[in-house]
């Protein structure tokens, strides 16, 4: 499994210096193979990856880049795609390993580009990317120059995938955690930046989600928000019967005029509304690298602007706010 000493003692001299005591047993919990069975078979194809030393790695494109075609022969290439397909499914991306384009689920590039103008620079900020999937995002904050990222996810799978990167690019200052957000202190207030990507919507209270991510923040610190939205005034949000979207863990889905209502009774300032975008079964879509059903088949296939159950097709807004 991963070595996470290069965390320990980054943190070592900051506001997150006694999380060091904790984090072992919490990751050791998160990547227990009694509970997950999958886990042996997902580290089994980690170890069996070609064992070679990248010349370069870019993190400032649309697909994470480490090492070039070049360095493999095609017996090691193969070898290693297949390995990574063991993986399955790969959902935010894109990656390039050893020429390998790993075509993922999502255009996870396409948020970036929505986001990346509109935030704070990130060069020498500690950043928490929460529900980071396996890090997709994590990796272009450390290409837009953040010292130090902190995924947290509480997939093991993505944390698998994850090591993959981390174990050809080496220690980068980045690093996913398979935790969820109660495993990061209580009110820490060490983090610069906070992600929360495709979240709130998961969460049964999103107004304690908003205040976890508040006291994560350092005094001044910077919240960047994106989740479902709909259509609607200050007293608008969609509270779903049963599923939504065929997801059976969404729970609310606000207007922007109420979202923002939120963050203010949050304590956040500063708010502001910086993208609202339909996803199109363009950016999601099933692919190689992920088979299974996708945002097409949760769709009205009658009517896309809709989705199968009959409420409006999922829309996305990211809100950057500051910690007051």
């Amino acid at each position: 499994m991963n070595d996470y000493s290069g965390l320990y003692q980054r943190i070592a001299n900051t506001p997150l210096a006694d999380w060091t005591q904790q984090l072992p047993e919490q990751i050791e919990k998160g990547l227990d193979a009694k509970r997950y069975g999958d886990l042996p078979k997902w580290q089994a194809a980690v170890d069996a990856m070609p064992k070679v030393q990248p010349v370069s790695c870019d993190f400032t494109q649309d697909a994470v880049r480490i090492g070039d075609g070049s360095e493999l022969n095609d017996e090691q290439r193969e070898a290693l795609k297949q390995q990574l397909k063991q993986l399955h499914p790969w959902r935010k991306g894109p990656f390039e390993l050893f020429g390998i384009h790993i075509d993922t689920e999502w255009h996870s590039d396409w948020k970036w580009d929505r986001l990346k103008d509109h935030i704070s620079p990130l060069a020498g900020r500690t950043v928490l990317d929460v529900g980071c999937g396996n890090g997709y995002h994590c990796w272009r904050m450390r290409g837009a120059g953040a010292e130090l990222v902190i995924g947290v996810d509480p997939t093991p799978l993505f944390t698998l995938q994850y090591e993959v990167m981390h174990r050809y690019a080496g220690d980068q200052g980045v690093y996913v955690l398979p935790l969820g957000i109660n495993a990061v202190p209580e009110k820490p207030g060490a983090f610069d930046t906070v992600f929360s990507m495709g979240v709130l919507y998961h969460r049964r209270s999103p107004l304690d989600h908003l205040l976890q991510l508040r006291d994560c923040l350092a005094s001044g610190g910077e919240l960047v928000l994106e989740t479902l939205i709909v259509d609607g005034d200050e007293n608008t949000a969609l509270f779903p019967e049963d599923r939504y979207a065929r997801m059976g863990n969404v729970w609310f889905l606000p207007s922007v005029p109420m979202l923002e209502r939120w963050l203010r009774r949050c304590r956040f300032s500063n708010i502001r509304t910086v993208d609202v975008t339909t996803t199109t079964i363009e950016e999601q879509r099933a692919t190689d690298w992920m088979t299974f059903q996708s945002l097409a088949d949760f769709l009205d296939p009658a009517d896309h602007s809709k989705s199968i159950e009959g409420y409006p097709a999922p829309r996305r807004a990211i809100i950057i706010a500051q910690k007051a």
